[in-house]
């Protein structure tokens, strides 16, 4: 009798298999250096609002653009080991570059548009409050604004919910000076007004804190954040 042949091994399950998201990792490290592009008026939900700004940055000198990409990154880094297609609104950090508009970015992964559908959208940003007692993390959900957010302001709301409360598991703080218990709501932002998927935006940190700053500019701070965010995403679609 012959032997048996020997089994091939079970291929490890990819918990994000099919699962598209939709990182904004917020501004774009060029965007100083081009006025006119980022100030042009954009629809940002019914309104005009500037295409883009400068973005924030620490005390010395770290620009919220690239701790924004970095963190991007390597949640796409986690995300794609988990079997997640992840698309990025910006395609590098660079001082050549610019935008894109807030419009753009809030539209990329909709029905409808050029590429994949995505399953949510996640925007990520850092504050700039100059204030000894502001720090902490807050988490923007849409409110409802009808014939723009109200066919995602829910499921939205569930997302916010997920991300604050992966970002406390991780350790971190909610805002000490916006938003209840780490959640705020806006109807004034066009990245989230534009979305026809789930979509929030985070601002995970003041970058004029010391302490939070601190955390940022750490590959250590950084990894803590991309954990943090994959937890949500997993949560958010019950993977």
């Amino acid at each position: 009798m012959l032997p048996s042949a020997p089994t091939a091994p079970t291929a490890a399950p990819v918990p994000l298999a099919g699962r598209v998201v939709v990182l904004d990792p917020g501004h774009q490290l060029g965007n100083a250096r081009f006025p006119g592009e980022i100030n042009r008026l954009v629809d940002a939900g019914g309104f005009d609002k500037a295409c883009n700004t400068t973005g924030t940055a620490s005390d010395d000198g770290y620009p919220e653009a690239t701790f924004t990409w970095q963190v991007a990154v390597e949640v796409r880094r986690r995300l794609r080991a988990l079997g997640a297609r992840v698309v990025l609104t910006r395609d590098d950090n660079s001082v050549a570059q610019w935008g894109p508009c807030i419009d753009e970015r809030g539209r990329i992964g909709n029905p409808g548009e050029p590429g994949p559908t995505a399953d949510l959208r996640i925007s990520l940003h850092a504050d700039g409050v100059r204030s000894s007692t502001a720090h902490g993390f807050h988490v923007i959900r849409p409110g409802e604004r009808s014939g723009w957010t109200d066919d995602v302001a829910a499921a939205s709301e569930g997302l916010a919910l997920a991300l604050r409360d992966a970002l406390v598991g991780a350790g971190f703080a909610p805002s000490t000076y916006v938003g209840d218990e780490g959640i705020d709501v806006r109807t004034d932002l066009g990245t989230l007004n534009h979305s026809d998927v789930p979509v929030v935006m985070a601002e995970l940190g003041n970058m004029r804190d010391a302490d939070d700053a601190a955390v940022m500019e750490s590959d250590a701070g950084r990894r803590r954040y991309a954990r943090a965010v994959v937890t949500a995403v997993r949560s958010f679609l019950g993977a």
